[in-house]
Protein backbone atom coordinates (compact mmCIF):
# COMPACT_ATOMS: atom_id res chain seq x y z
CA UNK A 1 0.00 0.00 0.00
CA UNK A 2 2.80 2.40 0.93
CA UNK A 3 4.66 1.60 -2.28
CA UNK A 4 1.55 2.19 -4.38
CA UNK A 5 0.98 5.51 -2.61
CA UNK A 6 4.52 6.72 -3.27
CA UNK A 7 4.17 5.84 -6.96
CA UNK A 8 1.01 7.94 -7.32
CA UNK A 9 1.19 11.42 -8.77
CA UNK A 10 1.28 14.34 -6.34
CA UNK A 11 -2.14 15.45 -7.55
CA UNK A 12 -3.67 12.02 -6.85
CA UNK A 13 -2.00 11.84 -3.46
CA UNK A 14 -3.41 15.23 -2.44
CA UNK A 15 -6.90 14.22 -3.58
CA UNK A 16 -6.64 10.91 -1.73
CA UNK A 17 -5.38 12.57 1.45
CA UNK A 18 -8.20 15.12 1.29
CA UNK A 19 -10.77 12.35 0.87
CA UNK A 20 -9.29 10.36 3.76
CA UNK A 21 -9.20 13.42 6.02
CA UNK A 22 -12.83 14.30 5.25
CA UNK A 23 -13.86 10.66 5.67
CA UNK A 24 -12.27 10.53 9.12
CA UNK A 25 -13.84 13.85 10.13
CA UNK A 26 -17.30 13.01 8.77
CA UNK A 27 -17.23 9.51 10.26
CA UNK A 28 -16.24 10.84 13.65
CA UNK A 29 -18.96 13.51 13.51
CA UNK A 30 -21.56 10.94 12.39
CA UNK A 31 -20.66 8.52 15.20
CA UNK A 32 -20.77 11.31 17.75
CA UNK A 33 -24.14 12.53 16.41
CA UNK A 34 -25.59 9.01 16.47
CA UNK A 35 -24.33 8.38 20.03
CA UNK A 36 -25.73 11.68 21.32
CA UNK A 37 -29.09 11.04 19.63
CA UNK A 38 -29.25 7.52 21.10
CA UNK A 39 -28.55 8.85 24.56
CA UNK A 40 -31.17 11.58 24.19
CA UNK A 41 -33.86 9.17 22.95
CA UNK A 42 -33.06 6.65 25.69
CA UNK A 43 -33.21 9.36 28.36
CA UNK A 44 -36.51 10.61 26.95
CA UNK A 45 -37.97 7.08 27.01
CA UNK A 46 -36.78 6.56 30.60
CA UNK A 47 -38.33 9.86 31.66
CA UNK A 48 -41.63 8.94 30.03
CA UNK A 49 -41.73 5.52 31.69
CA UNK A 50 -40.75 6.96 35.06
CA UNK A 51 -43.35 9.74 34.95
CA UNK A 52 -46.24 7.61 33.73
CA UNK A 53 -48.58 6.58 36.57
CA UNK A 54 -51.08 3.77 36.19
CA UNK A 55 -54.51 4.84 37.42
CA UNK A 56 -55.86 2.97 40.48
CA UNK A 57 -58.91 1.86 38.47
CA UNK A 58 -56.69 0.34 35.76
CA UNK A 59 -54.67 -1.52 38.41
CA UNK A 60 -57.86 -2.81 40.06
CA UNK A 61 -59.17 -4.03 36.73
CA UNK A 62 -55.86 -5.71 36.08
CA UNK A 63 -55.94 -7.43 39.49
CA UNK A 64 -59.49 -8.63 38.95
CA UNK A 65 -58.45 -10.05 35.61
CA UNK A 66 -55.71 -11.99 37.31
CA UNK A 67 -58.16 -13.30 39.96
CA UNK A 68 -56.49 -11.60 42.89
CA UNK A 69 -59.03 -8.75 43.50
CA UNK A 70 -59.92 -8.21 47.23
CA UNK A 71 -63.34 -7.28 48.48
CA UNK A 72 -63.94 -3.56 48.49
CA UNK A 73 -61.82 -2.89 45.42
CA UNK A 74 -62.57 0.22 43.39
CA UNK A 75 -64.11 0.44 39.95
CA UNK A 76 -62.13 -0.68 36.96
CA UNK A 77 -60.61 1.58 34.30
CA UNK A 78 -59.89 -0.19 31.03
CA UNK A 79 -58.76 2.81 29.00
CA UNK A 80 -56.30 1.79 26.19
CA UNK A 81 -52.62 2.65 26.73
CA UNK A 82 -49.43 2.43 24.56
CA UNK A 83 -47.58 0.92 27.49
CA UNK A 84 -47.51 -2.61 28.83
CA UNK A 85 -48.45 -2.55 32.52
CA UNK A 86 -48.06 -5.50 34.80
CA UNK A 87 -48.23 -6.15 38.53
CA UNK A 88 -45.35 -7.86 40.30
CA UNK A 89 -45.88 -9.33 43.75
CA UNK A 90 -43.33 -10.01 46.45
CA UNK A 91 -43.20 -13.69 45.57
CA UNK A 92 -42.52 -12.94 41.91
CA UNK A 93 -46.05 -13.48 40.62
CA UNK A 94 -46.79 -11.44 37.50
CA UNK A 95 -50.19 -10.17 36.44
CA UNK A 96 -50.29 -8.69 32.91
CA UNK A 97 -53.20 -7.07 31.17
CA UNK A 98 -55.02 -9.26 28.64
CA UNK A 99 -53.66 -8.92 25.10
CA UNK A 100 -50.22 -7.91 26.34
CA UNK A 101 -47.22 -10.22 26.33
CA UNK A 102 -45.83 -10.95 29.77
CA UNK A 103 -42.44 -9.37 30.41
CA UNK A 104 -39.75 -11.35 32.14
CA UNK A 105 -39.42 -10.26 35.79
CA UNK A 106 -35.94 -9.58 37.07
CA UNK A 107 -34.64 -9.62 40.62
CA UNK A 108 -34.76 -5.80 40.73
CA UNK A 109 -38.52 -5.89 40.12
CA UNK A 110 -39.08 -8.35 43.00
CA UNK A 111 -36.86 -6.23 45.26
CA UNK A 112 -39.07 -3.21 44.53
CA UNK A 113 -42.21 -5.24 45.34
CA UNK A 114 -40.70 -6.31 48.64
CA UNK A 115 -39.82 -2.74 49.52
CA UNK A 116 -36.06 -3.28 49.28
CA UNK A 117 -35.74 -0.73 46.44
CA UNK A 118 -37.79 2.27 45.55
CA UNK A 119 -37.61 1.75 41.77
CA UNK A 120 -35.92 -0.16 39.00
CA UNK A 121 -35.10 0.72 35.37
CA UNK A 122 -33.80 -1.92 32.95
CA UNK A 123 -34.21 -3.76 29.66
CA UNK A 124 -36.10 -7.02 29.54
CA UNK A 125 -37.63 -9.35 27.00
CA UNK A 126 -41.30 -10.13 26.58
CA UNK A 127 -42.64 -13.58 25.81
CA UNK A 128 -43.14 -12.63 22.16
CA UNK A 129 -39.40 -11.77 21.90
CA UNK A 130 -39.76 -8.01 21.87
CA UNK A 131 -37.10 -6.19 23.86
CA UNK A 132 -38.77 -3.81 26.30
CA UNK A 133 -37.62 -0.92 28.41
CA UNK A 134 -39.12 -1.46 31.89
CA UNK A 135 -39.62 1.00 34.77
CA UNK A 136 -40.80 -0.63 38.06
CA UNK A 137 -42.04 1.33 41.09
CA UNK A 138 -43.72 0.53 44.44
CA UNK A 139 -47.54 0.58 44.31
CA UNK A 140 -49.22 2.10 47.39
CA UNK A 141 -52.13 4.05 45.92
CA UNK A 142 -54.50 1.19 44.94
CA UNK A 143 -57.42 0.89 47.46
CA UNK A 144 -57.30 -2.36 49.40
CA UNK A 145 -53.66 -3.06 48.44
CA UNK A 146 -51.72 -0.56 50.45
CA UNK A 147 -50.75 -3.16 53.00
CA UNK A 148 -49.68 -5.75 50.47
CA UNK A 149 -46.27 -5.89 48.75
CA UNK A 150 -46.79 -5.29 45.04
CA UNK A 151 -44.99 -3.26 42.37
CA UNK A 152 -46.17 -1.86 39.07
CA UNK A 153 -43.98 -2.31 35.95
CA UNK A 154 -44.59 0.02 33.00
CA UNK A 155 -42.80 -0.96 29.78
CA UNK A 156 -42.52 0.14 26.17
CA UNK A 157 -40.73 -1.55 23.23
CA UNK A 158 -37.22 -0.29 22.47
CA UNK A 159 -38.23 0.00 18.84
CA UNK A 160 -39.40 3.52 19.64
CA UNK A 161 -35.64 4.30 20.03
CA UNK A 162 -34.10 1.83 17.58
CA UNK A 163 -36.21 2.77 14.55
CA UNK A 164 -35.30 6.51 14.61
CA UNK A 165 -31.66 5.54 15.22
CA UNK A 166 -31.67 3.25 12.19
CA UNK A 167 -33.14 6.00 10.05
CA UNK A 168 -30.56 8.45 11.39
CA UNK A 169 -27.74 5.97 10.72
CA UNK A 170 -28.79 5.60 7.08
CA UNK A 171 -29.02 9.36 6.71
CA UNK A 172 -25.59 9.92 8.27
CA UNK A 173 -24.07 7.17 6.11
CA UNK A 174 -25.41 8.86 2.99
CA UNK A 175 -24.16 12.26 4.08
CA UNK A 176 -20.73 10.80 4.91
CA UNK A 177 -20.47 9.06 1.55
CA UNK A 178 -21.52 12.22 -0.29
CA UNK A 179 -19.00 14.22 1.75
CA UNK A 180 -16.14 11.83 0.95
CA UNK A 181 -16.93 11.80 -2.76
CA UNK A 182 -17.31 15.59 -2.77
CA UNK A 183 -14.04 16.01 -0.85
CA UNK A 184 -12.18 13.76 -3.29
CA UNK A 185 -13.59 15.68 -6.26
CA UNK A 186 -12.86 19.06 -4.69
CA UNK A 187 -9.41 17.89 -3.59
CA UNK A 188 -8.60 16.80 -7.12
CA UNK A 189 -9.77 20.11 -8.55
CA UNK A 190 -7.89 22.14 -5.91
CA UNK A 191 -4.77 20.02 -6.38
CA UNK A 192 -4.95 20.52 -10.15
CA UNK A 193 -5.28 24.29 -9.74
CA UNK A 194 -2.73 24.58 -6.94
CA UNK A 195 -0.14 22.38 -8.63
CA UNK A 196 -0.39 24.05 -12.03
CA UNK A 197 2.63 26.32 -11.29
CA UNK A 198 4.60 23.30 -10.12
CA UNK A 199 3.59 21.49 -13.29
CA UNK A 200 4.94 24.41 -15.32
CA UNK A 201 8.13 24.30 -13.27
CA UNK A 202 8.41 20.55 -13.87
CA UNK A 203 7.89 20.98 -17.60
CA UNK A 204 10.56 23.69 -17.69
CA UNK A 205 13.04 21.51 -15.78
CA UNK A 206 12.34 18.59 -18.12
CA UNK A 207 12.76 20.89 -21.12
CA UNK A 208 16.11 22.11 -19.81
CA UNK A 209 17.20 18.53 -19.08
CA UNK A 210 16.24 17.45 -22.61
CA UNK A 211 17.53 20.44 -24.56
CA UNK A 212 20.25 21.87 -22.26
CA UNK A 213 18.67 25.28 -22.91
CA UNK A 214 19.45 27.34 -19.80
CA UNK A 215 17.85 30.45 -21.27
CA UNK A 216 14.35 29.09 -20.56
CA UNK A 217 12.57 31.13 -17.86
CA UNK A 218 9.44 30.44 -15.80
CA UNK A 219 6.85 33.25 -15.71
CA UNK A 220 6.57 34.79 -12.22
CA UNK A 221 3.37 36.62 -11.26
CA UNK A 222 3.22 36.76 -7.46
CA UNK A 223 5.02 36.52 -4.15
CA UNK A 224 3.76 33.18 -2.84
CA UNK A 225 5.96 30.15 -2.21
CA UNK A 226 5.52 28.75 -5.72
CA UNK A 227 6.47 32.04 -7.38
CA UNK A 228 9.41 32.40 -5.02
CA UNK A 229 10.53 28.93 -6.05
CA UNK A 230 10.13 29.86 -9.72
CA UNK A 231 12.11 33.08 -9.19
CA UNK A 232 14.88 31.16 -7.43
CA UNK A 233 14.92 28.60 -10.23
CA UNK A 234 15.20 31.37 -12.81
CA UNK A 235 18.09 32.88 -10.88
CA UNK A 236 19.77 29.50 -10.70
CA UNK A 237 19.45 28.83 -14.44
CA UNK A 238 20.69 32.35 -15.21
CA UNK A 239 23.72 31.82 -12.97
CA UNK A 240 24.36 28.43 -14.56
CA UNK A 241 24.10 29.92 -18.04
CA UNK A 242 26.53 32.70 -17.12
CA UNK A 243 28.89 30.20 -15.51
CA UNK A 244 28.78 27.97 -18.58
CA UNK A 245 29.39 30.97 -20.85
CA UNK A 246 32.34 32.06 -18.73
CA UNK A 247 33.71 28.54 -18.74
CA UNK A 248 33.37 28.22 -22.49
CA UNK A 249 34.94 31.63 -22.98
CA UNK A 250 37.78 30.73 -20.63
CA UNK A 251 38.41 27.48 -22.50
CA UNK A 252 38.32 29.27 -25.84
CA UNK A 253 40.62 32.06 -24.65
CA UNK A 254 42.99 29.64 -22.95
CA UNK A 255 43.13 27.50 -26.07
CA UNK A 256 43.91 30.55 -28.16
CA UNK A 257 46.61 31.75 -25.80
CA UNK A 258 48.16 28.30 -25.47
CA UNK A 259 48.22 27.75 -29.21
CA UNK A 260 50.83 30.45 -29.94
CA UNK A 261 53.56 29.37 -27.47
CA UNK A 262 52.89 25.69 -28.19
CA UNK A 263 53.22 26.26 -31.93
CA UNK A 264 56.44 28.20 -31.47
CA UNK A 265 57.74 25.61 -29.03
CA UNK A 266 56.92 22.78 -31.43
CA UNK A 267 58.62 24.59 -34.32
CA UNK A 268 61.81 25.12 -32.37
CA UNK A 269 61.92 21.56 -31.09
CA UNK A 270 61.25 20.14 -34.57
CA UNK A 271 64.08 22.29 -35.90
CA UNK A 272 66.46 20.89 -33.29
CA UNK A 273 65.31 17.33 -33.98
CA UNK A 274 65.70 17.78 -37.75
CA UNK A 275 69.21 19.10 -37.18
CA UNK A 276 70.12 16.06 -35.11
CA UNK A 277 68.55 13.58 -37.54
CA UNK A 278 70.14 15.12 -40.65
CA UNK A 279 73.57 15.38 -39.09
CA UNK A 280 73.80 19.08 -39.93
CA UNK A 281 74.77 20.77 -36.73
CA UNK A 282 73.28 24.21 -36.17
CA UNK A 283 75.65 27.06 -35.44
CA UNK A 284 76.19 27.43 -31.73
CA UNK A 285 74.69 30.92 -31.73
CA UNK A 286 71.48 29.73 -33.41
CA UNK A 287 71.30 26.68 -31.16
CA UNK A 288 71.65 28.85 -28.07
CA UNK A 289 68.91 31.16 -29.35
CA UNK A 290 66.59 28.20 -29.98
CA UNK A 291 67.20 26.79 -26.51
CA UNK A 292 66.64 30.20 -24.92
CA UNK A 293 63.43 30.58 -26.91
CA UNK A 294 62.25 27.14 -25.78
CA UNK A 295 63.03 28.02 -22.16
CA UNK A 296 61.17 31.31 -22.49
CA UNK A 297 58.14 29.63 -24.06
CA UNK A 298 58.06 26.95 -21.36
CA UNK A 299 58.20 29.67 -18.72
CA UNK A 300 55.37 31.50 -20.46
CA UNK A 301 53.27 28.30 -20.56
CA UNK A 302 53.99 27.67 -16.90
CA UNK A 303 52.95 31.20 -16.01
CA UNK A 304 49.79 30.90 -18.07
CA UNK A 305 48.80 27.60 -16.45
CA UNK A 306 49.51 29.03 -12.98
CA UNK A 307 47.32 32.07 -13.67
CA UNK A 308 44.54 29.87 -15.05
CA UNK A 309 44.64 27.73 -11.92
CA UNK A 310 44.58 30.81 -9.70
CA UNK A 311 41.65 32.34 -11.58
CA UNK A 312 39.74 29.05 -11.51
CA UNK A 313 40.44 28.66 -7.79
CA UNK A 314 39.21 32.17 -7.04
CA UNK A 315 35.98 31.73 -8.99
CA UNK A 316 35.35 28.25 -7.60
CA UNK A 317 35.74 29.38 -3.99
CA UNK A 318 33.87 32.67 -4.31
CA UNK A 319 30.53 31.13 -3.26
CA UNK A 320 32.01 29.25 -0.29
CA UNK A 321 34.58 31.78 0.89
CA UNK A 322 34.71 32.98 4.48
CA UNK A 323 36.20 36.46 4.63
CA UNK A 324 38.20 37.46 7.69
CA UNK A 325 39.51 40.75 9.00
CA UNK A 326 42.95 41.28 7.45
CA UNK A 327 45.56 44.09 7.80
CA UNK A 328 45.79 45.45 4.26
CA UNK A 329 48.96 47.42 5.09
CA UNK A 330 50.77 44.26 6.19
CA UNK A 331 49.60 42.36 3.11
CA UNK A 332 50.82 45.19 0.87
CA UNK A 333 54.20 45.21 2.66
CA UNK A 334 54.56 41.45 2.14
CA UNK A 335 53.69 41.79 -1.56
CA UNK A 336 56.24 44.61 -1.87
CA UNK A 337 58.99 42.40 -0.40
CA UNK A 338 58.27 39.76 -3.03
CA UNK A 339 58.27 42.29 -5.87
CA UNK A 340 61.60 43.85 -4.83
CA UNK A 341 63.30 40.60 -5.83
CA UNK A 342 61.88 40.87 -9.35
CA UNK A 343 63.13 44.42 -9.93
CA UNK A 344 66.63 44.68 -8.52
CA UNK A 345 67.43 47.65 -10.77
CA UNK A 346 64.40 49.63 -9.64
CA UNK A 347 63.80 51.80 -6.59
CA UNK A 348 60.68 51.19 -4.50
CA UNK A 349 58.89 53.81 -2.40
CA UNK A 350 56.18 52.85 0.08
CA UNK A 351 53.88 54.77 2.42
CA UNK A 352 51.46 52.34 4.07
CA UNK A 353 49.01 53.48 6.72
CA UNK A 354 47.05 50.92 8.80
CA UNK A 355 43.85 49.73 7.16
CA UNK A 356 41.80 46.62 8.02
CA UNK A 357 39.49 44.92 5.53
CA UNK A 358 37.45 41.74 5.23
CA UNK A 359 39.09 39.60 2.58
CA UNK A 360 41.04 36.42 1.91
CA UNK A 361 44.69 37.08 2.73
CA UNK A 362 46.34 34.85 0.12
CA UNK A 363 44.13 36.08 -2.74
CA UNK A 364 44.51 39.73 -1.76
CA UNK A 365 48.32 39.43 -1.56
CA UNK A 366 48.37 37.76 -4.98
CA UNK A 367 46.32 40.63 -6.42
CA UNK A 368 48.72 43.28 -5.04
CA UNK A 369 51.70 41.26 -6.30
CA UNK A 370 50.15 41.29 -9.78
CA UNK A 371 49.82 45.07 -9.68
CA UNK A 372 53.42 45.46 -8.54
CA UNK A 373 54.65 42.96 -11.17
CA UNK A 374 52.96 45.01 -13.89
CA UNK A 375 54.65 48.14 -12.55
CA UNK A 376 58.03 46.35 -12.49
CA UNK A 377 57.55 44.95 -16.00
CA UNK A 378 56.76 48.31 -17.60
CA UNK A 379 59.21 50.47 -15.60
CA UNK A 380 62.42 51.56 -17.37
CA UNK A 381 65.78 50.53 -15.87
CA UNK A 382 66.51 52.63 -12.82
CA UNK A 383 62.88 53.71 -12.61
CA UNK A 384 60.76 54.07 -9.52
CA UNK A 385 57.77 52.06 -8.32
CA UNK A 386 55.65 53.65 -5.59
CA UNK A 387 52.99 51.98 -3.45
CA UNK A 388 50.87 53.92 -0.96
CA UNK A 389 47.92 53.21 1.31
CA UNK A 390 46.07 56.23 2.70
CA UNK A 391 42.50 56.37 3.98
CA UNK A 392 41.70 52.95 2.58
CA UNK A 393 42.95 53.78 -0.93
CA UNK A 394 45.82 51.65 -2.21
CA UNK A 395 47.77 52.98 -5.19
CA UNK A 396 50.58 51.43 -7.23
CA UNK A 397 52.41 53.91 -9.51
CA UNK A 398 55.04 53.29 -12.17
CA UNK A 399 56.85 55.60 -14.63
CA UNK A 400 56.57 53.43 -17.70
CA UNK A 401 55.13 54.23 -21.14
CA UNK A 402 51.52 54.22 -19.92
CA UNK A 403 48.48 52.70 -21.66
CA UNK A 404 46.75 54.12 -24.75
CA UNK A 405 43.43 55.68 -23.79
CA UNK A 406 41.47 53.41 -26.13
CA UNK A 407 42.91 50.33 -24.38
CA UNK A 408 42.00 51.31 -20.81
CA UNK A 409 38.50 49.86 -21.24
CA UNK A 410 39.85 46.35 -21.80
CA UNK A 411 42.70 46.02 -19.32
CA UNK A 412 40.71 43.86 -16.87
CA UNK A 413 39.41 41.42 -19.48
CA UNK A 414 40.83 37.92 -19.56
CA UNK A 415 43.80 37.35 -21.85
CA UNK A 416 43.61 40.91 -23.16
CA UNK A 417 47.03 42.42 -23.76
CA UNK A 418 47.90 45.78 -25.21
CA UNK A 419 49.58 45.55 -28.63
CA UNK A 420 52.63 47.25 -27.16
CA UNK A 421 52.85 44.63 -24.40
CA UNK A 422 52.39 41.46 -26.42
CA UNK A 423 56.12 41.05 -26.84
CA UNK A 424 56.59 41.09 -23.06
CA UNK A 425 56.15 38.02 -20.83
CA UNK A 426 52.74 37.55 -19.26
CA UNK A 427 49.50 35.65 -19.63
CA UNK A 428 47.01 38.51 -19.81
CA UNK A 429 45.24 37.18 -16.67
CA UNK A 430 46.99 39.19 -13.95
CA UNK A 431 44.62 42.15 -13.93
CA UNK A 432 41.58 39.84 -14.31
CA UNK A 433 42.63 38.12 -11.09
CA UNK A 434 43.07 41.52 -9.42
CA UNK A 435 39.57 42.63 -10.48
CA UNK A 436 37.97 39.40 -9.29
CA UNK A 437 39.68 39.41 -5.86
CA UNK A 438 38.92 43.07 -5.18
CA UNK A 439 35.28 42.66 -6.24
CA UNK A 440 34.89 39.65 -3.93
CA UNK A 441 36.17 41.81 -1.06
CA UNK A 442 33.51 44.42 -1.85
CA UNK A 443 35.92 46.92 -3.41
CA UNK A 444 36.75 48.47 -6.76
CA UNK A 445 39.92 48.66 -8.84
CA UNK A 446 40.81 51.21 -11.51
CA UNK A 447 43.78 51.72 -13.83
CA UNK A 448 44.58 55.14 -15.29
CA UNK A 449 47.45 56.96 -16.89
CA UNK A 450 49.32 59.07 -14.35
CA UNK A 451 50.30 62.70 -14.77
CA UNK A 452 53.91 62.92 -15.82
CA UNK A 453 53.90 59.49 -17.45
CA UNK A 454 53.32 55.94 -16.34
CA UNK A 455 50.20 54.35 -14.91
CA UNK A 456 48.55 54.32 -11.51
CA UNK A 457 46.40 51.41 -10.25
CA UNK A 458 43.90 52.40 -7.55
CA UNK A 459 42.24 49.85 -5.22
CA UNK A 460 39.50 50.85 -2.78
CA UNK A 461 38.23 48.23 -0.30
CA UNK A 462 35.80 49.09 2.54
CA UNK A 463 37.44 48.89 5.94
CA UNK A 464 38.67 50.88 8.92
CA UNK A 465 42.02 52.08 10.31
CA UNK A 466 41.49 49.85 13.36
CA UNK A 467 40.10 46.32 13.59
CA UNK A 468 36.54 45.86 14.95
CA UNK A 469 36.34 45.54 18.78
CA UNK A 470 36.95 42.00 19.93
CA UNK A 471 38.18 40.83 16.49
CA UNK A 472 41.78 39.76 16.18
CA UNK A 473 43.11 40.17 12.61
CA UNK A 474 44.16 36.83 11.16
CA UNK A 475 47.55 38.27 10.21
CA UNK A 476 48.51 38.77 13.87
Amino acid sequence: MTRNFTHMSLRSRLALLAAVAVAIAVTGAAIACWAVTQQQLTNQLDNNLTNVQASPGYVQALLRTCGTQQTGAGTSDSSPTPYTIQVVTADGTVCTAPGKSTIKVLADDVAVARGLKSSALHDSEAEDGVVMRVATSKETATPGWASRSIAISIAQPLTVVDEPLETLALLLFGVAGFGVVGAATAGLAIARAGLRPIERLTQTVEHIADTDDLSTQIPVSGEDEINRLARSFNSMTTALAESRDRQQQLIADAGHELRTPLTSLRTNIELLIRSENSGRVLPSTMRTELLDSITEQITELSSLVTDLQELSRQEGRSAHRTLQVEPLHEIAASALRRSRLRGPNLSFVDALEPWYVRAERHALERAIVNLLDNAVKFSPPGGEVAISLRGGTLQVRDHGPGIPEQDLLYVFERFWRSPSARSLPGSGLGLSIVSHVVTQAGGKVDLQNAQGGGTVATVRIPGAPTPPPGVEPSGH
